[in-house]
């Protein structure tokens, strides 16, 4: 209709009635039970159960109760008693077990001063590509102690220290090597340095794979050199199963005494065809990078500290290198001013000579 009122149909008016409750509504129906099917009561099954002795039942009161008294309380679980209980199952995750083969436990901590120049900054790291049981360390206080060094290798866990000392604003460098915490250590003085970036060498080698370590017959011949050996073993090597490294060899670090200085080369080991791969006698060798010479100053007994052992008689600092030379530099130029009024006065008299000839003609 056009009135737009609602008209429902007398079943429907019916349903929508709510049911209230006393009076007229229908009374519950009662559960069924054995006796009303005309079947055997329950009770009669208990009876027969119990008087049975061959018939086991189960009562869960004294079932919880058992299983209460077999479970351990918390602190027999994490008593030193009890060292196999892994109560969270972490003895099967693969993620968080250790390298038990890893027995030598060599870490080399490397780090420089602050201020150290661009070149020294890369030859840092191409130690640290060197060496994969390295532990990196920001930059040291010029002005700070030597000794907090120890301090700060025990809070890293590592028994070895490459420190480089750069002073004049990386004009004269110096290579620390320490065995913490009781020695010895050996101060070099870094010379002809250059990194692996720089050179562009055609050698090339894997990342974490370990070093083959020679020397020079003349590092077994001398106590110093035999110790500064020692030194290098220690630092240099990668230990065997270390987590990090590669369990093969495809370089070498070569330390070579020339002059009254270490030499230190890195070459690349590579075959020279592939039948050949297991051959020592058909070995390429190409140089990687990077390259430096060592002069050493002085060896102590101690970790920065302690008795002088060692001294190098031939060694010079910088400042005296460059006394030297500019010394020499003057000496040049005396020579050269000398040489040129030597022969300014040849050339007078010369000249002095001919007028006079020409005077008598």
């Amino acid at each position: 209709p056009s009135c737009g009122c609602l008209f429902l149909k007398p079943s429907a008016m019916g349903k929508s009635k709510r049911k209230t409750g006393g009076g007229g509504g229908k009374p519950p129906k009662k559960a069924k039970t054995a006796d009303d099917e005309g079947g055997v009561p329950l009770e009669h099954f208990r009876d027969i159960i119990e008087d049975d002795p061959e018939v086991e039942t189960y009562d869960a009161t004294k079932a919880d109760k058992e299983a209460e008294e077999e479970k351990p309380e918390y602190n027999d679980v994490f008593s030193a008693e009890n060292p196999d209980v892994d109560p969270y199952l972490m003895a099967d995750a693969a993620y968080i077990q250790k390298e038990h083969r890893w027995k030598n436990k060599q870490r080399t901590l490397i780090f420089a001063t602050r201020g150290v120049g661009v070149r020294y900054r890369h030859l840092m790291e191409d130690l640290k590509k060197l060496m994969p049981h390295h532990k990196p360390e920001p930059k040291f206080e010029k002005k700070a102690n030597f000794r907090e060094i120890v301090e700060i290798a025990e809070l890293k866990s590592c028994n070895n220290v490459l420190f480089l000392e750069a002073r004049r604003r990386s004009t004269d460098v110096y290579l620390w090597m320490s065995r913490v915490p009781f020695g010895p250590t050996v101060k070099f003085h870094v010379l002809n340095t250059h990194t692996s970036g720089e050179v562009k060498l055609s050698g090339n080698c894997l990342l974490g794979s370990r070093p083959f370590l020679t020397f020079d017959a003349i590092f077994d011949t001398m106590p110093h050199l035999k110790l500064m050996k020692e030194l290098f073993i220690q630092v240099w090597g990668t230990p065997r199963n270390h987590p990090k490294s590669k369990p093969f060899y495809d370089h070498i670090v070569s330390f070579y005494f020339v002059d009254g200085m270490i030499w230190f080369r890195h070459y690349q080991i590579a075959p020279w065809t592939e039948g050949d791969l297991h051959d020592p006698e058909k070995q390429n060798l190409t140089e990687i990078g990077p390259r430096m010479v060592l002069n050493p100053a002085f060896i102590m007994d101690g970790c920065w500290q302690g008795e002088m052992i060692y001294r190098n008689p031939n060694y010079q600092k910088p400042r005296q290198l460059r006394a030297a030379q500019a010394a020499a530099a003057g000496q040049e130029a005396i020579s050269k001013n000398r040489w040129r009024d030597a022969k300014e006065k040849r050339d007078q008299v010369k000249m002095n000579k001919d007028m006079l000839i020409e005077a008598f003609q």
